[in-house]
């Protein structure tokens, strides 16, 4: 079952995280060679953690500074940590990196120019009875380390090496080293720690020219970290000894000079190395954008420690079968290897006198006349079904990124093209190491004669790849085996086909940006970061390992989907990958957003994708469906015995000897094809105990929950029927009011006419034009007629009668006429003052109807 966890913090959380257990790592599986035995690479939830006091014993004292009070520490769920929400959202990555050994994770945060160290812990509630799942939760407040001094570049991925004492700031065309231990000042949770450059002169400061492809630290060392840059030169440097000048230099030359077809093909894009199995510990796979995959072997970074005991294995496999060989180039390949190991680990000849010794450091050594070989490019073959199908089409655009994997006994090298396809190959064969005879190596030796650094150039090997192809298996499946007389014959190993796996990304103008993760439980497991989200892909055949399982192609199982899947640009910029106590493995992204999510991915468990929105910061899960875990041959049964006719065995009797003897025989059989078929059955149901028991629990708490629910509903049905029954009567006095709404008189009004709306547009224009005009004349005439009527012409004052006076000399005689004129006049303006009053009234009556 996959779910994101970001459950409430507990009630009462303890003051300090509970000791992580870690389970034993399983029985190491045999080698990929028929009759011989070789140990797997070690499951181990943690790598052993190494003391510092040897790392930082050289390095100057600094100021000691005041402690801190202690103060007990908040655990809050990890996606809700401090640390995230402060990012607002800000892009640009910087990338995120595991403490196993101390339970932290270290997330650079683009925006302080700092490195996050957060305490984590994972809590089982199952223990507490609370029914909740395992949840992985942050200390709070948790402490920032930023570097002395300015970096002066964008942190585009961070590493940390196995010890957890040095952190590695990778950018695109810069590199520096922050000391996790060495504190210059603290102030509160903010740590000052000590920052070196690597490589200063040979990178360039103006971020033009050489850029960094590719660093890590080297799994079998604390020091020592590869680097890879874009002028196909691979570097591996020492922490303890030079951060400018490189321990071991290797020169990549693909392709032979005056050989050069296409451009694209001489440039590196990642490597890898390799894991605990034979000689692949000795080497490191590069990668070019073509798609061609090259060997370095032997690489071994000065003063690293390697089991003994594995050391011992190479040693008697070499003189086993390197120098018994009538072929003389095997025998100059097995005196080549044996001397290197004998000068690289000198403890081999020295057995007797430390035996209690289990791990053996390496010696600082490279041949003076001879350098290494670039082997390959290995040619890839496929499986004879896909052969007679046609499934021999390559991948389109270019590789973009690259991983080694050791799961039981096979070597797979996955490689992600930019198209958004996987190209799963596993080594049909051993890694051997080889040297390109009469090619010297370039030492730099002190004053002892002690091996301070090398440098050579690394030619490719010039093979016939129909060579090669005539040296893989005859067959693929139960009878895949190597072919031991050609093990040291010099020649590259070929690649299996294993599958292609379109992840079904859409076409982007340019290439699209994948990442890939190993699962640290599970090797035949790993992820694939995208734009659209993340991918969980399964392999289901092995050559080697699981060779019954020829024809089950590999299962791609989305985790979690951006539902942004039209962009071509990375979707997180931090990943970590956490083995907890109780089998699991916790997914931990961060995306480009600043954001942090948690998936949990239970053992015996397919996952089924969940849905994540960036915009609303909302993830949906998905209950998976049950998958069966019973082999399809265990659920056929046995086949049964061919037994001869009835008819010979009438003819014998029960006390002969004959008898007896087919009597006996036939319990062999009988022994062979069902009693052995039930111990399968038992191994197989005793192996998938903890996936029933997983079942159960699951549907339990299932049941539970639905139970639970159903209580819940019963005891709010009264509430729901009083709410259903509330509803019906505000509806009814909705009803109600509608009808009364229906009584107005604007409810039946009628839409004009086109003549009335006409009219209604002269009297809008006549009222805004000529109202006002008309208002004014008619009070200026009503003016003047009062005044005139007001004037007094004769007579006494207040007895309402008009007496005539005779005019005045010198002023001119009114007539009777006139005067009559002037009646008549007077009344014909009263007469046109009623009708303009009559014609205002009814243009206030429309003005009024048009405003209802």
């Amino acid at each position: 079952m996959t779910r994101i966890t970001a459950p409430p913090p507990p009630s009462s959380p303890p003051e300090s995280p509970p000791p992580i257990r870690h389970s034993p790592a399983p029985a190491t599986p045999p080698s990929r060679r028929r009759g011989r035995h070789s140990p797997s690479p070690s499951l181990a939830l943690t790598p052993s953690s190494a003391s510092t006091s040897a790392a930082t014993s050289s390095r100057p004292k600094l100021r000691s500074t005041p402690k801190r009070s202690y103060t007990p520490a908040q655990w809050v769920p990890l996606s809700s940590h401090p640390a995230f929400s402060r990012r607002d959202g800000e892009g640009g990555g910087g990338g995120a990196a595991w403490d196993a050994t101390a339970s932290r994770l270290y997330a650079w945060d683009p925006s302080a120019c700092g490195a996050h160290r957060i305490g984590v812990r994972i809590r089982d509630p199952e223990a507490e009875n609370d029914g909740e799942e395992v949840a992985v939760e942050a200390a709070v407040p948790s402490e920032i380390l930023m570097p002395e001094t300015d970096l002066g570049y964008v942190v585009t991925h961070v590493s940390l090496n196995t010890d957890g004492s040095s952190l590695l700031l990778v950018g695109s065309h810069h590199l520096s080293v922050l000391y996790v231990h060495e504190r210059v000042s603290e102030d509160g949770d903010t740590i000052i720690c000590r920052t070196a450059p690597v490589a200063s002169q040979i990178l360039p400061s103006n971020s033009d020219g050489i850029k960094v492809l590719q660093a890590s630290w080297h799994p079998f060392s604390n020091n020592h970290f590869a680097v890879l840059t874009s002028d196909a030169v691979f570097r591996l440097f020492d922490l303890s000894s030079d951060l400018e000048q490189p321990e071991q230099e290797f020169y990549l030359q693909p392709i032979l000079p005056g050989k050069c077809q296409n451009a694209s093909a001489i440039c590196p894009v990642a490597f890898s190395y390799g894991s605990d199995h034979l000689w692949d510990r000795f080497s490191v796979f590069i990668l070019f954008s073509d798609g061609s995959i090259f060997v370095l072997c032997p690489v071994v970074p000065f003063g690293s420690d390697y089991s003994k005991k594995h050391i011992q294995e190479i040693y008697e496999d070499v003189n086993a079968f390197g120098l018994k060989s009538s072929n003389p180039n095997v025998v100059t390949n097995s005196h080549l290897a044996i001397a290197w190991l004998e000068a690289t680990f000198p403890d081999l000849l020295h057995q007797s006198t430390e035996t209690s010794l289990l791990m053996s450091k390496a010696h600082p050594y490279a041949p003076v006349d001879d350098s290494l070989t670039l082997q390959g490019p290995l040619c890839r073959v496929c499986e004879e079904n896909n052969e007679s199908e046609g499934k021999t089409s390559t991948c389109e655009g270019k590789a973009v990124g690259f991983m080694y994997s050791s799961a039981g006994k096979d070597s797979v090298l996955v490689t992600a093209w930019g198209s958004g396809q996987l190209q799963v190959d596993a080594l049909a064969d051993e890694i051997q190491p080889q040297w390109n005879i009469g090619i010297p190596t370039r030492l730099n030796v002190d004053s002892h004669g002690k091996i301070k650094s090398v440098a050579m150039i690394c030619d490719s090997n010039s093979q016939d790849p129909l060579a090669l192809r005539s040296h893989r298996p005859s067959s693929m499946g139960s009878n895949v085996k190597s072919n031991i007389e050609a093990v040291w014959m010099g020649h590259s190993p070929p690649l299996l086909r294993l599958a292609i796996v379109d992840l079904a990304l859409p076409k982007t103008p340019s290439d699209s940006s994948l990442s890939l993760f190993l699962d640290p439980l599970v090797p035949e497991r790993f992820y694939c970061a995208h734009g659209g989200g993340l991918d969980m892909v399964t392999l289901h055949f092995l050559p080697f390992s699981y060779p019954e399982m020829a024809s089950t192609p590999p299962s791609v199982h989305p985790i979690l989907t951006t539902g942004n899947s039209e962009t071509s640009s990375p979707f997180l910029c931090g990943f970590v990958t956490i083995a907890d106590a109780y089998g699991h493995v916790q997914l931990v992204g961060i995306t480009c957003l600043g954001e942090c999510f948690v998936v949990e991915m239970k053992g015996w468990k397919e996952p089924t994708p969940l849905q994540l929105d960036i915009d609303s910061k909302s993830i949906k899960d998905v209950e998976p469906p049950a998958t069966g875990m019973i082999s399809k041959e265990l659920i056929a049964g046995p086949d049964p015995p061919i037994l001869p006719s009835s008819s010979s065995l009438k003819s014998l009797t029960p006390d002969s000897i004959e008898g007896k003897s087919t009597l006996h025989h036939y319990i062999k059989v009988f022994h062979e094809y069902y009693v052995e078929y039930g111990h399968k059955v038992f191994i197989e149901l005793k192996e998938h105990a903890d996936y029933v028991k997983t079942e159960l629990e699951d549907k339990q708490k299932r049941l539970e929950a639905v139970k639970k629910s159903l209580l819940s509903i019963e005891t709010k049905d009264q509430d729901i029927n009083k709410r259903i029954d509330r509803a019906f009567k505000v509806y009814e006095l909705l009803e109600k009011r509608i009808d009364s709404f229906k009584m107005l008189p604007a409810a039946n009004k009628k839409p004009l006419s086109q003549a009335e709306q006409e009219f209604k547009a002269q009297l809008d224009r006549f009222a805004d034009v000529e109202l006002d005009a008309l208002r004014s004349s008619i009070a200026a005439l009503s003016a003047r007629m009062k005044r005139f009527a007001q004037q007094p012409v004769g007579g006494t004052a207040g007895t309402g009668v008009i007496l005539w006076q005779a005019p005045k000399a010198g002023r001119s005689h009114i007539s009777e006429s006139q005067m009559s004129l002037l009646k008549s006049s007077l009344e014909k303006l009263s007469i046109l003052n009623e009708e303009n009053n009559l014609k205002l009234r009814l243009i206030d009556h429309e003005l009024k109807n048009k405003e209802q």
